[in-house]
């Protein structure tokens, strides 16, 4: 879980998704819960991740449009996937 301050200054808190490297980056992708702990329809938040310590995770926004879509084809790739993961399991 991570609890983010967004620029609004609303706190939300995430499930982490997944981490991982796009364009010689690294990205965490994280799902935003509601008060009752589920996840609110189609919303995935990208940020770019740096570990700055052991355990000190850093996130920055993704300012650049083309990184953005990078990251964002990136997780789209990681999430077809998963559900082709899930569809071998079933059979």
């Amino acid at each position: 879980m991570v609890t983010l301050t967004l620029d609004n200054d609303e706190v939300v808190e995430c499930a982490i998704l997944t981490v991982y490297e796009a364009g010689g980056n690294e990205y965490i992708a994280l799902l935003p819960l509601d008060e009752n702990g589920d996840s609110e329809e189609g919303d995935v938040y990208i940020y770019r991740y740096k570990e700055t310590a052991p355990g000190e995770p850093e996130l920055e926004n993704i300012e650049d449009d083309d990184e953005y879509e990078i990251a964002a084809d990136a997780f789209d790739e990681w999430l077809d996937l998963q559900e082709f993961d899930e569809s071998d399991s079933e059979e």
